[in-house]
């Protein structure tokens, strides 16, 4: 039976995280996307209606996050007349110790700037291909979301594009909002890039610093990615996000590389 979502709530500030937000790396730790994702939608429900929009959101993840009983809170800790500044924090309630903390920059919805979304790829979703996930790796998030391979794959060092869309909602009974949808697919850079052998190097995200232009379009994302690695522990992952109509956002993380 298809599982609906990655979280569910009582309707308060609690969430359960159901095993589809497992990450690769073992089935008692979540992927970075759905705790991004859960931080977005503690940001946008406390300025809703505020006529603001996230143009950065940093997510540090301060030590696993649990694939258990989650508590988010969220407060507007520098408010302004045009930008403002919230941060949300997401606490293991096992552990009663804070896992994830999220700092995001809120512009004014409307303006008159001059850009534009830039042309559109040469490439749909349907000119992708699929790929099994690497047999060292869990499934959980990996499964819940659709891939379609344009460049490269997990097993493929080097960079590579895909097409993905996440198959679930975020919280049960509510549909993704489109910013949420692309913080929980935008973490995925480092995987599609990997510059290592899964099965026998990890790299794990320490931070995820996202600069969105605009809300995505669609229930589709390509991620362009892009791993770097230093000459020890730190790696860093780049990507380029588009949606159908052209660029949606840029991002990067820091990467602790070492030997599973």
């Amino acid at each position: 039976m298809r599982v609906p979502s990655f979280y569910v709530t009582d309707g308060t500030d609690r969430f359960l995280a159901r095993p589809t937000t497992a990450g690769p790396w073992g089935p008692e730790s979540q992927h970075g996307g759905p705790p991004a994702a859960l931080l977005t939608r503690a940001v946008e429900r406390l300025v809703e209606g505020r006529g603001l929009v996230l143009g950065r959101l940093t997510v540090d993840l301060l030590g696993p996050v649990p694939v258990g009983p989650l508590r988010v809170s969220a407060a507007v800790v520098r408010p302004g007349r045009t930008v403002s500044m919230a941060e949300a924090t997401l606490l293991d309630e096992e552990r009663d110790r804070p896992c994830a903390r999220a700092t995001a920059w809120l512009f004014p919805l409307t303006g008159d700037g001059p850009g534009e979304v830039g042309p559109p790829l040469p490439h749909r979703p349907e000119d992708g291909t699929h790929h099994d996930r690497p047999q060292s790796w869990s499934g959980g998030y990996l499964d819940a979301v659709e891939w379609r391979w344009v460049r490269g794959s997990v097993e493929e060092a080097g960079p590579g594009v895909v097409w993905m869309r996440p198959e679930l909602d975020l919280v049960d009974g509510e549909a993704m909002t489109p910013v949420q949808r692309l913080m929980a697919c935008v973490d995925s850079a480092s995987g599609v890039s990997a510059a290592l052998d899964p099965g026998t190097w990890g790299f794990l995200n320490t931070e995820l610093t996202v600069h969105v232009l605009r809300p995505p379009e669609g229930s589709w994302l390509c991620l362009d990615a892009e791993t770097t690695l230093g000459p020890g522990s730190v790696g860093m992952a780049v990507g380029a996000v588009h949606d159908e109509r052209g660029l949606v956002a840029r991002s990067g993380q820091a990467l602790l590389v070492a030997r599973r």
